[in-house]
This record gives C-alpha cells, sequence and structure tokens, in this order.
C-alpha cells in the first residue's frame, strides 16, 4: 500500500494488522478511530487517520516530530 511504501521510503519501522478475517479487531479498531476504513495510521498512541491525513501531516513537517514524540 501508499501508507507501506511511504514508511519503507522514510526507514520508519511500522507494524502491519491485517484484519482479514477478525471481526473482533474491525470493531476495536472503529472504536478506537472512529474509521470504518482502512488503513487507519497510528504512530504510537496518536491516530494519524488513513493515508490522505499521512500525507496532509508530512506536507506540514508534522510526522518526523510526530515519529520522534511517539516513537
Amino acid at each position: 500500500s501508499a501508507a507501506k511504501r511511504y514508511f519503507a521510503d522514510n526507514d520508519v519501522e511500522y507494524e502491519e494488522v491485517d484484519l482479514t478475517g477478525d471481526r473482533q479487531a474491525r470493531l476495536d479498531l472503529m472504536e478506537r478511530s472512529g474509521q470504518r476504513t482502512v488503513p487507519q495510521i497510528f504512530i504510537g498512541q496518536t491516530h494519524v487517520g488513513g493515508y490522505s491525513d499521512l500525507m496532509a501531516l508530512h506536507a506540514k513537517g508534522q510526522v518526523k516530530p510526530l515519529l520522534e514524540q511517539e516513537g
């Protein structure tokens, strides 16, 4: 996915959680993020949103500080 490419291109380690076939995990994600779509990106405990939200933070130069803060 584009989010995984972004993290790989920027040498950011990430954990991918595959929700395929795990109804409870999907429900937990919806409760935690308030969203039904994937990907939902978290940096530490901070919910970033989806890929477009990640790119909006990147454009503002806010991803690296967030990674440093939450990392």
